[in-house]
């Protein structure tokens, strides 16, 4: 089966900064992968490269067996939807209007949505939750719901593939499993492909089928949750020290920081 997303020898540099080295891995389809690592280790580079919104030195990276430089803008927004960290709060338009914006890549020269593209916004509004705030602009939103806001447009653009930039930063407890919640909703339902950057080990552990771990733009470990969040590969790649043992609600590793006071 060919892959949702392979990468091959991929090397990025800005200026005369390389942020990822000789990177190689593949996404299958349907898969919920995440990426983790410590700051600065290229993931968010990675996930930008992925969606076109960077362009790589060297190296391969194809989208269901066509390389990426193949596809034009509008086409590879047709499979590749991507959701930012953050949106700024004052864009001047209420949240359905943004959501709505997900169809561009599927509108004619003339750029006018249809009855049907309304339709699917309006699907995509009511499968993230965030029809009753439609007619809000987003400075009026909280950043959990502007979050959503930006998930809904990605879901609207019905993509093959999502890729997320740390969605669940910033956000209360609640917001975190509502959105992780939602990427597993829509990767069962409608089979979409989810590759996510996230900082937070325990939610990666609890979600992701496979791993990605990244240390100064190189790939220290791919695999299960089980394979990569041992406490030898932590420890090295984070510097500190870590307890790694079960997850008493669901069969993943739990990750906890040992204080220096207690480690001593």
């Amino acid at each position: 089966m060919i892959p949702a997303i392979d990468i091959r020898g991929l090397n990025l540099s800005y200026g005369k900064r390389t942020i990822l080295h000789d990177v190689s891995f593949s996404v299958r389809e349907g898969e919920f992968f995440i990426v983790i690592g410590p700051n600065g280790s290229g993931k968010s580079s990675l996930v930008k490269a992925i969606s076109g919104a960077v362009r790589a030195g060297t190296g391969g990276i194809e989208i269901f067996g066509r390389p990426l430089r193949d596809h034009s803008r509008k086409a590879l927004a047709r499979l590749v939807a991507a959701v930012p960290q953050t949106q700024p709060a004052d864009v001047p338009f209420t949240a359905a209007e943004v959501v709505l914006m997900g169809r561009s890549p599927h509108l004619g020269l003339l750029g006018v949505e249809s009855a049907e593209d309304v339709r699917i916004a309006e699907a995509a509004m009511s499968f993230t939750g965030v029809t009753a705030f439609g007619l809000r602009k987003l400075d009026r939103l909280s950043t959990g719901e502007r979050q959503r806001v930006l998930i809904a447009r990605a879901v609207c653009q019905q993509p093959r593939v999502i890729v997320l930039d740390e969605p669940t930063a910033s956000l209360d407890l609640a917001h975190q499993i509502n959105i992780m919640e939602l990427m597993e909703k829509l990767r069962k339902q409608n089979g979409t492909t989810v590759v996510m950057v996230s900082h937070d080990l325990n939610l990666a552990a609890m979600y992701a089928d496979r791993l990605l771990l990244l240390k100064e733009g190189r790939i220290v470990s791919l695999g299960s949750p089980t394979e990569v969040l041992t406490y030898q590969v932590l420890e090295e790649t984070y510097g500190c020290v870590l307890l790694v043992d079960d997850n008493p609600v669901k069969a993943a590793p739990r990750i906890t920081l040992v204080p220096s006071a207690v480690s001593s």
